[in-house]
C-alpha cells in the first residue's frame, strides 16, 4: 500500500467468487483491506493467508470481545497469520485489552499487527446507548473508551469521523484513527448513522478510512480510488 494511502477497503461481499472478482480488479497499493465475520467464517484463515501472499496488507476486523485468555490466545493466532491490524472491543475491559496488547508485543516489531479498539460501533446513535444503560452523549462515551485504550497501550481506536476531531485534540497525534462510515457524496447512508465524507474525516484526524460499498459497488473501483488519491482527498 502506498505510504500516503489511508484507504481501507471493506471486503463485504456475500461470497468469494464475487470478492476474487473485486480484488483481481486492484493492487496492493491502493490500500489495504479488511476482512470481516462473513468472509473469515465462510473461508477461514486460508483465504486471509491467500491475500497476503498477493501483497495486500490485510486489516482483520473480528472485533474481539471475550475472556482475556480467549482474546490473548485470538490474537496470538491473528499475528502469526500475518494480518497488518486487528481489533478488540474496549468494552471488553482492561484485563481483556492487556491480555490482547501482551499477546501482539510477544511479536518483533516488524510482525506485529496494528492493535486497534473499538469504541461505539458507528450504526448506533445515542438513542441505542440509552437502551444499554450508557446515558452519556456518544462523544463522551467514546472518548472514555479511547482514554482507557490508551491507557491498555493499544495503538488506536476505532470512532466516527465526528468523534475524529474530539479525539486527535484530546489523545494527541500518535495515536492512530480509523474511521468507518466513510461515504461519498453521492451515497447513501445505508446502515450507518454517522457518516462522513473521506475528506472531512481526514480534516477531523482520521488516519485510515474504512470504505466499502462506495468503492465495491463502484462500477470502477479502481478509478473510484485513483481519483480519491490523486485529488488529495485521501
Amino acid at each position: 500500500m502506498m505510504k500516503n494511502s489511508p484507504i481501507i477497503i471493506a471486503l463485504d461481499f456475500p461470497d468469494k467468487k464475487s470478492t476474487d472478482h473485486f480484488i483481481s480488479q486492484i493492487t496492493p497499493e491502493l490500500g489495504a483491506l479488511k476482512i470481516g465475520k462473513n468472509l473469515f467464517t465462510q473461508y477461514g484463515p486460508d483465504y486471509v493467508r491467500e491475500l497476503i501472499q498477493k501483497g495486500f496488507k490485510v486489516f482483520l476486523d473480528l472485533k474481539f470481545h471475550d475472556i482475556p485468555k480467549t482474546v490473548f490466545d485470538a490474537c496470538t493466532a491473528a499475528a502469526e497469520l500475518g494480518v497488518w491490524m486487528v481489533n478488540a472491543h474496549v468494552a471488553g475491559g482492561v484485563a481483556m485489552m492487556c491480555a490482547a496488547r501482551d499477546a501482539i508485543n510477544a511479536f518483533p516489531a516488524a510482525s506485529r499487527p496494528l492493535l486497534i479498539g473499538v469504541t461505539v460501533l458507528t450504526s448506533l446513535d445515542e438513542s441505542d446507548l440509552r437502551l444499554l444503560g450508557i446515558h452519556d452523549s456518544i462523544e463522551n462515551t467514546v472518548l472514555r473508551f479511547a482514554h482507557v485504550a490508551k491507557e491498555c497501550k493499544l495503538d488506536g481506536v476505532v470512532c466516527s469521523a465526528k468523534e475524529a476531531l474530539l479525539l486527535r485534540k484530546e489523545l494527541g497525534k500518535d495515536f492512530l484513527l480509523v474511521t468507518p462510515g466513510i461515504r461519498l457524496e453521492f451515497d447513501s447512508n445505508a446502515d450507518q448513522k454517522r457518516v462522513a465524507t473521506p475528506r472531512i474525516a481526514l480534516n477531523n484526524g482520521a488516519n485510515y478510512l474504512v470504505i466499502g460499498r462506495s468503492i465495491t459497488h463502484a462500477k470502477d473501483p479502481v478509478a473510484v480510488l485513483k481519483q480519491l488519491l490523486h485529488e488529495n482527498v485521501c
